[in-house]
């Protein structure tokens, strides 16, 4: 039966489109090539319950990750699974494993985790480099914001070497900041290149109200590669260190009494990395009057400015390593070198 409608409320021409643009197929292939190797991580917490003394699991979380190697390896946010008593991970064809905790490093925000596929396990992402970002270059981010599973989000890199002070007293350093919308969910999802390759993990965002305003921040492959790599061998990151005694409160004051910008040496511990390299630590005269130490003013040509700048600086390198520091003794300038010890995480 022919349609007596008028032609002004008749279904309209699908105009063509054409063929998708270059950006739009290079998004596309970015996106599917890596969605298999992103999961969803869901945390619990037990309770008991003080009437019954029964222990019942509740829901405390979720956040991302994604596959490190061919074993099960899964690398996350340590904030993802902190105070959660188990945790499970959802594959994108929807297969769910309870995971296992290898090892985490609450300094750098990174945990690893790991399950086991019985067949076809999701390929492990392949992993670029963060040493040679330009501001500028396109970035994208796969995760599960909000709990919306497996989204994609493009932005470019806003800024490098940023540092970033955590609820915890942490301060997280290097890290790669970035306008992809990154929002509660996100994290411990992977920020890519536009040849598919992880050049960081998303970590935080900046935000008055909670959600993505634009400023997103990711930790940089460059110490995701080093730590991980520490926790899947021995469960734990250890830190380099000098063998030294700062205080941020004592640094402040010092460096703003006396115009210096770097890190103040209160003590030296005996036949420790700074007591070989000759460091000198405060000492206290007379009168309970404190001379400072020598003033750590760089690492290998890159300036210390602040204690945690100092830990970053020496984090860059391994335990053994060989460092160059230039220090401020008597308002002269020296370089010493260091052989990096064992320290904390």
């Amino acid at each position: 039966m022919l349609s007596t409608l008028p032609s002004s409320l008749q279904a309209r021409t699908v105009t063509p489109r054409g063929p998708l643009t270059a950006d739009e197929l290079v998004t596309i292939d970015v996106f599917e090539r890596a969605k298999r190797s992103v999961v969803y991580i869901s945390t619990s917490q037990s309770v008991r319950d003080p009437w019954t003394r029964n222990v019942r699991s509740i829901p405390s979380g979720t956040g991302s990750g994604f596959v490190w190697d061919d074993r099960g390896t899964i690398i996350t946010n340590y904030h993802v699974i902190a105070g959660a008593s188990a945790a499970r991970i959802r594959l994108n064809d929807g297969r769910d494993y309870p995971a296992t905790l290898i090892g985490a490093s609450e300094s750098h925000d990174l945990a690893v985790l790991r399950i086991k596929v019985s067949s076809n396990p999701p390929p492990a992402l392949p992993i670029g480099t963060s040493s040679d970002l330009r501001v500028g270059q396109r970035v994208y981010a796969i995760g599960n914001p909000f709990g919306l599973d497996w989204t994609l989000t493009t932005g470019i890199v806003s800024a490098l070497d940023r540092a970033l002070d955590e609820d915890e007293g942490h301060t997280i350093e290097h890290l790669i900041q970035t306008d992809a919308a990154i929002n509660p969910g996100n994290s411990g999802g992977p920020l890519l290149d536009s040849a598919g390759r992880v050049i960081g993990m998303s970590t935080a965002i900046y935000s008055p109200s909670g959600a993505s305003a634009g400023i997103g921040f990711a930790v940089p492959i460059h110490t995701i590669n080093r730590v991980v790599t520490a926790l899947i061998e021995h469960g734990k990151y250890t830190s380099p260190t000098l063998g030294i005694e700062t205080d941020d409160d004592i640094n402040d004051a010092l460096s703003q009494r006396l115009g210096v910008e770097g890190v103040f040496v209160l003590r030296v511990d005996r036949g420790g990395p700074a007591a070989r390299a000759g460091l000198r630590g405060a000492r206290l005269e007379r009168g309970g009057y404190i001379v400072p130490g020598d003033a750590i003013v760089s690492v290998e040509g890159k300036p210390v400015t602040s204690v945690s700048r100092l830990e970053a600086r020496l984090d860059d390198f391994r335990i053994g390593d060989r460092v160059h520091l230039g220090i401020l003794r008597s308002g002269k300038r020296l370089e010493v070198e260091a052989t990096l010890a064992s320290g904390g995480d």
